[in-house]
């Protein structure tokens, strides 16, 4: 029963899979600031991307925003019907004035940032299958399933992207979600949690939010970390439970889930984490995926520091650099400008 939707229309020729739109950024009358999340993160990834002259305005793919009748692939009408309460609205993000404002200053300040992110998310699923890679600079709201919210995530992104994929594209009946924010994400493990189409590998800090026992039956390969793990236990965990996981399921596509709060001083994480251990995590994954002919999607998830956005657009250069984001594998490598402008973190080594 495909319904027409907007979000699955060819972007222009020559545009690069990166998905974002200037309607991420939440900003009303600074309330963002009441949250430690940086909500306006998402612009300055692309701010970086644009001064190391890796991507332009006109190449990159406008997200839009996901419609009701998008969003209603998963969730209830009851629940988006409860988002017409501010304070609702305020509890799930977890900024308390937001409570107080008038609803439709919530929807057009708060909601629709995030309904943008996750038509984003949503269009960056089919990319990815027709380009082998895309990134979603924003989405990743992995505490959302179809009839709750929490943790600053309002609606199910990943769930939604996997759907619309299963449903509407020919060739995608299998899925892996690799999670590695620093929280469990118990909003996608509760939407799948009898379907055996969908791989769960979640890598998370055991002692923090949202410690959903019940979610945690979902997960194939559940790898809980201990308080301040720092880069050399990480980068060898992660490494080998992606190599497992995509040995023991082939999925036709990979959604990462690359939340940044795993660094080193952020306020909710826990973990201890630094800059290039995190660009040297996302390559890890590209490279399992892209060594096996397997697309992947990357939402960029959690992340509460001002430093997180230079350490994404790192990322996404180190990737580049290293032609894991190229239609084959090491296409972008030829690409001299690109090469020399990537940051180097080839020298770290995996202990």
């Amino acid at each position: 029963r495909p319904h027409r939707t907007e979000l699955y229309e060819e972007p222009p020729p020559g545009c690069w899979p990166i998905v974002y739109s200037p309607d991420y950024n939440i900003t009303f009358m600074g309330l963002e600031k009441l949250h430690p999340f940086d909500a306006g993160k998402w612009g300055k990834v692309i701010n970086f991307l644009k001064e190391e002259k890796l991507i332009a305005d006109d190449l990159i793919v406008q997200a839009r925003e996901a419609t009701d009748e998008d969003l209603l692939v998963v969730h209830t009408r009851r629940y988006l019907n409860k988002l017409k309460w501010s304070f609702v609205v305020a509890t799930i993000t977890e900024i308390p004035p937001v409570a107080f404002l008038p609803n439709f200053v919530v929807q057009r300040r708060v909601l629709k940032p995030l309904r943008t992110q996750t038509g984003g998310t949503i269009m960056a699923g089919k990319l990815a299958v027709d380009r082998g890679w895309a990134i979603n600079v924003g989405g990743g709201f992995h505490h959302c399933s179809s009839d709750k919210g929490g943790g600053f995530c309002a609606y199910a992104d990943i769930t939604l992207a996997i759907k619309f994929l299963f449903e509407r594209v020919q060739g995608v009946s299998r899925a892996t979600i690799i999670d590695l924010d620093a929280h469990q994400g118990n909003g996608h493990e509760r939407d799948f949690m009898d379907d055996p189409r969908v791989y769960i590998m979640d890598a998370y800090n055991r002692y923090i939010y949202p410690g959903d026992g019940f979610a945690k039956r979902a997960i194939k390969r559940k790898v809980e970390l201990e308080w301040g793990t720092e880069d050399t236990e990480y980068l060898q965990k992660v490494h080998t439970h992606v190599e497992g996981a995509l040995n023991e399921f082939k999925p036709d596509i990979v959604v990462y889930n690359a939340g940044t709060d795993i660094l080193d001083g952020d306020p909710l994480g826990g973990l201890a984490i630094s800059p290039q251990g995190i660009v040297k995590r996302d390559e890890v994954v590209f490279r399992a995926a892209r060594s096996r002919g397997i697309p992947v999607l990357m939402v960029t998830s959690g992340g509460y520091q001002r430093r997180t956005a230079r350490i994404i657009a790192d990322s996404i250069l180190n990737l580049h650099g290293l032609g894991l984001l190229g239609k084959g594998l090491g296409s972008a490598s030829e690409d001299p400008m690109i090469r020399d402008s990537a940051k180097d973190f080839s020298n770290l080594s995996l202990q």
